[in-house]
């Protein structure tokens, strides 16, 4: 666990997260960026410039002569995904706030930020788009010394178009995000901080373990949901997904299980073995209601429905 770091990317949106995100992936060898950004890979994401689901990917990183698995856990940017945020959030034990070099810090950061705090994450504050003309770094300074209280000197500058900065960021990625702790021979409790949908495979859970280990083939219960299935296979999350035999404390990784519906995998859920099941399930679950988007605002589904029988009227 020690030369593990979770981290997250705090910003307002058009304030750069993805293009700076994708730098972290280039630099570290975890992809090549050809065409877009490559943590948006929803139709309407791309579109909007707006990262709607939440998604995990590994980078590996050398540092001194010894390779850290950095897994960034994007959020969404969007202000009603507050509970996805907070979930995504609770996974990390570090973030970066990121602040538009010319826009300042906007008050959506500012509730995510709270939200990081107050679940002790370690801030590393990181103004973007420095290479603008109308940048004015010293003036965003200012702010965030004003908001969080840090030292200037703990102040990174970036660009995520030009790549300036990224190094750095990755070093104090390493250097000031503490290691996950957990115990690794305690049952198992794996966070669900988000879930997708294959065609193929069926609903995919994307999760953070945090005190145990789990293996394919293991017997799984969802605590919340109270619903058991087969961890037909697990394994890190990269540009795809990359099977592992064993995952342990502190890994961020996905689960297969032959879930075809959606209602049966909540954020927030517990992951825990059916034979030696952990006591209780991580604290912060909440039950959420189903979303669909009308334009590109999220709304309850119930809510929809009426939407959608008024307009036929």
């Amino acid at each position: 666990m020690k030369h593990i770091r979770n981290f997250c990317i705090i910003a307002h949106i058009d304030h750069g997260k993805s293009t700076l995100a994708d730098r972290l992936l280039e630099y570290t060898n975890t992809i090549k960026v050809t065409e877009g950004q490559m943590l948006d890979d929803m139709d309407l994401e791309k579109e909007r410039g707006i990262t709607i689901k939440s998604h995990a990917i590994q980078m590996e990183y050398m540092y001194k002569g010894e390779k850290y698995v950095l897994n960034l856990i994007d959020t969404p940017g969007h202000v009603d995904f507050s509970y996805e945020v907070s979930r995504s959030i609770a996974a990390c034990e570090g973030a970066l706030l990121v602040v538009d070099a010319s826009q300042g810090v906007q008050a959506q950061t500012i509730s995510n930020l709270y939200m990081a705090i107050d679940n002790d994450l370690e801030i590393i504050p990181v103004i973007n788009k420095c290479d603008m003309p109308s940048a004015e770094p010293e003036k965003v300074e200012d702010e965030i010394i004003e908001l969080i209280g840090c030292k200037r000197e703990e102040i990174l500058r970036a660009s995520g178009k030009t790549g300036e900065g990224v190094p750095e960021i990755l070093r104090a990625v390493v250097e000031r995000v503490p290691h996950p702790e957990g115990d690794e021979d305690a049952p198992l409790q794996a966070l669900i901080f988000d879930s997708v949908f294959n065609s193929f495979r069926g609903i995919i859970a994307y999760f953070k373990i945090v005190n145990g280990s789990i293996k394919t083939g293991d017997a799984v219960k969802f605590m919340n949901t109270d619903r058991e299935y087969k961890a037909d296979e697990i394994g890190v999350l990269k540009m795809d997904m990359a099977p592992r035999t064993e995952l342990h404390c502190g890994d961020v990784g996905y689960i297969v299980s032959g879930i075809k519906t959606a209602t049966e995998v909540k954020v927030g859920d517990t992951i825990t073995k059916v034979v030696t099941p952990a006591k209780e399930a991580i604290a912060g679950f909440e039950e959420v209601k189903p979303m669909v988007f009308a334009g590109i605002y999220p709304i309850e589904t119930d809510e929809y429905e009426d939407l959608r029988a008024s307009l036929e009227k």
